[in-house]
């Protein structure tokens, strides 16, 4: 029998390994300001009550089933939708005959906002980010061949939520499939879009009535059916750490919980229904940890409202791979980051994943690239072994005391958020968003400064540009979905639509359930567009107020000789300018994903710049007016969903009509290499990829500038 050691003698031995240092130096706090000892034992579980249960039963720490992916593997999903809805339906079919088990549909940016193709405001995002959808007969092409009553589809859908669901309602009653048959899950979380995603349409809270609408109507109607899909994935990719990630995710579910209940719901009438989405991260433990202690602190939650059905207390997961820890710099890594996230979902107890594909840093995933993510799924499902046991790092003594000590520390939260009046009174104060902004921005720092390691972006660089097919949709996309428009409007018969969308804005204005006023009027042919506009006629337009944080990125970044070299000269350009140099950091187009934007305009302002931001969804027209009218130097164009080639010449147009020909614009975001020389031929000073430094990029803005 080996003679082991107590705790004390191996604190000895590791004093001598470290030649003298203290035990303490390898201690290490993590982002969430969790510490995390180098050593965890037995004695770290004393007392901790979630070690003892089993898989199947409450609080669910172990996994939702009793037999886990023993008795059945999580469900291998891939978020997809491009171009129009035959092109998407020819990739959907070629997926599921390659191993997928479900669908998991992404809109366009219009979709989502609920604007028609034809519509100006859309003219750069028609199909680039996803499957554009203006009436129920794209629905019909886009799942044409797909029996929906066999198939679980997931739709990533929050703002025009009520024509896409009635579309897809819809859609299975004219393949001949009953609502009652139909499964899988709308997304419907609008309180996370006013955080971080931003593609809201309404304000909060006709918002919060049209999810209590949906719970309502699939509670009654659709009981196979998740009518919310609660998402911290988008927390995550906006830059919320794993705590932050679990306790505003649980809080907004507790809030449509609320709202459910108000409309007099048994909670067990729709409980079992709710699902939820996390995002997973590189922190391969504390991604685990979190899943854990999400499904403790939801039974704890969902246990205070008196449920009879266990199944109301359990939470049940998608997840998705971090498209954000993603990079351009030498994007092969990004196949082994997508493993490790894999692995971590799995080992945490997922019921469905998403793997992004490698590429999506550079543009939108290829064939070559899904099928990669896809097989990364079926590999460790198929040929790791690890679906053969039940939570296989059930007790683990790290991984057990880290799940506590997300609890922890997410309680803490939820309590502040509570003590706000819930969620909704939470995301009106602005508390959310600024934690989520300040925890980006120190994230930022400390990648800039080496302090976190992100392979081939700040350690083991190659000077190779990143090379490979990349997929680009083409603008006359929009020209298609417009002609189908023309066509649809011109065959339906146009009293029949007037009359049901009457119908969709008196409900509006005098109560009812607005997702079965809908059902009448996508029968009928209306569009997308027109249903979200006879709804904007009682409910209106929401615009968020911007807001901007300082001091955070300064204070995260402990090179102070850069942080003076930088403002050193901004301060000389005062003094040569009379005044500091000026940026305006924009969002054009319908793109709602406003983290870059958000941390460059809070390291500028901390670096000696005056910032200006403008509101989200601008036309180029509209910043070229702002631009000029706030006398800037500078526009910083934001982009993530491949509309550059569109809309960053038709600002350089707009420039120069509105007199301001001599400002200079950079773009930074996703922008394949192959499309730097078109915009620099357009008059694009500099193009910034993901992963460059706030330090070297505010200096390349001043070279600019300095000519």
């Amino acid at each position: 029998m080996a003679d082991y050691p107590d705790k004390k003698k191996w604190e000895e031995l590791a004093t001598k390994e470290l030649r003298g240092e203290p035990v303490e130096s390898l201690d290490w706090m993590t982002a969430e300001g969790i510490k995390v000892k180098p050593l965890y034992t037995a004695e770290d579980l004393e007392g901790l009550d979630s070690i003892n249960t089993l898989p199947g039963y409450s609080p669910f720490v172990r996994g939702p089933r009793a037999t886990m992916y023993a008795g059945r593997p999580w469900t291998i999903r891939q978020y997809a939708g491009f171009s129009t809805a035959k092109e998407s339906n020819a990739f959907y079919r070629s997926c599921l005959a390659a191993g997928q088990k479900g669908l998991s549909v992404a809109f366009d940016l219009a979709t989502h906002r609920g604007y028609d193709s034809d519509h100006p405001r859309v003219i750069g995002d028609v199909g680039k980010a996803g499957v554009a959808v203006d009436t129920v007969e794209d629905m019909k092409i886009l799942f044409d061949e797909i029996p929906l009553d066999q198939m679980s589809v997931s739709m990533t859908m929050n703002g025009a939520v009520l024509p896409i669901l009635a579309g897809y309602i819809v859609t299975a009653e004219e393949q001949g499939v009953s609502r009652d048959k139909l499964t899988g899950t709308i997304q419907n979380d609008i309180l996370k879009e006013y955080l971080t995603r931003n593609t809201y349409i309404y304000p909060p809270e006709p918002s919060m009535r049209i999810v209590a609408d949906i719970i309502e109507y699939c509670a009654k109607y659709i009981p196979k059916y998740n009518s919310v899909s609660i998402s911290g994935y988008h927390m995550m990719e906006a830059g919320a750490n794993s705590v932050q990630q679990v306790a505003f995710t649980l809080a907004d579910g507790l809030e449509y919980v609320k709202a459910a209940l108000d409309r007099r719901l048994d909670i067990d009438d729709f409980a079992p229904r709710l699902s939820f989405f996390f995002g997973i991260g590189m922190n391969f433990f504390m991604e685990i940890a979190m899943l854990r202690a999400a499904r403790y602190l939801w039974a704890d939650e969902i246990s205070k409202f008196g449920p009879k059905n266990p199944r109301s207390m359990m939470l049940r997961t998608h997840c998705q791979t971090s498209g954000w820890s993603l990079t351009q710099q030498d994007p092969y890594n990004n196949i082994i980051r997508t493993t490790l996230e894999c692995l971590s979902a799995v080992l945490g107890g997922t019921q469905s994943l998403h793997t992004n594909s490698f590429n999506e840093a550079l543009a939108l995933p290829t064939e070559f690239s899904s099928r990669i993510a896809r097989n990364t799924q079926i590999i460790v499902q198929e040929e790791s072994q690890i679906c053969r046991v039940v939570d296989p790092l059930g007790g683990s003594y790290y991984v057990e005391a880290l799940t506590s000590a997300v609890v922890r520390e997410a309680k803490k939260i939820m309590e502040e958020v509570e003590e706000l009046g819930g969620m909704a009174k939470a995301i009106e104060s602005g508390m959310p968003k600024r934690c989520i902004e300040e925890s980006a921005t120190r994230r930022q720092a400390r990648i800039d400064q080496g302090e976190e390691t992100i392979v081939g972006v700040n350690k083991y660089l190659i000077d190779e540009e990143p090379s490979g097919e990349i997929l680009k949709v083409s603008d006359e996309i929009r020209k298609e979905q417009i002609a189908r428009l023309k066509k649809i409007k011109k065959s339906r018969d146009s009293d029949a639509v007037h009359k049901a969308l009457d119908t969709i804005t008196n409900c509006a204005k005098s109560g009812g359930n607005l997702l079965e006023v809908c059902i009448p009027a996508v029968k009928a042919r209306a569009t997308v567009g027109e249903i979200t506009q006879s709804l904007e006629k009682v409910f209106g337009r929401y615009t968020a107020t911007t807001q901007s944080i300082s001091g955070v990125y300064v204070s995260a970044f402990k090179d102070r000789e850069k942080i003076d070299s930088i403002r050193k000269r901004t301060d000389e350009f005062m003094k040569r300018e009379g005044r500091r140099p000026r940026i305006l950091v924009a969002k054009m187009g319908q793109d709602g994903h406003d983290r870059g934007s958000r941390v460059v305009a809070t390291a500028f302002a901390d670096f000696g710049f005056d910032v200006d931001i403008s509101p989200m969804f601008q036309t180029p027209g509209d910043v070229a007016k702002m631009a000029v009218e706030n006398d800037v130097h500078v526009v910083g164009v934001s982009t993530l969903a491949a509309g550059h080639k569109t809309l960053v010449p038709q600002l350089m147009y707009a420039l120069k009509e509105e007199g301001g020909a001599d400002i200079t614009v950079i773009i930074g975001g996703i922008v394949p290499h192959g499309d730097f020389d078109f915009l620099y031929s357009k008059g694009v000073k500099a193009v910034f990829v993901p992963g460059t430094s706030m330090i070297d990029s505010a200096n390349l803005v001043m070279d600019a500038l300095d000519k």
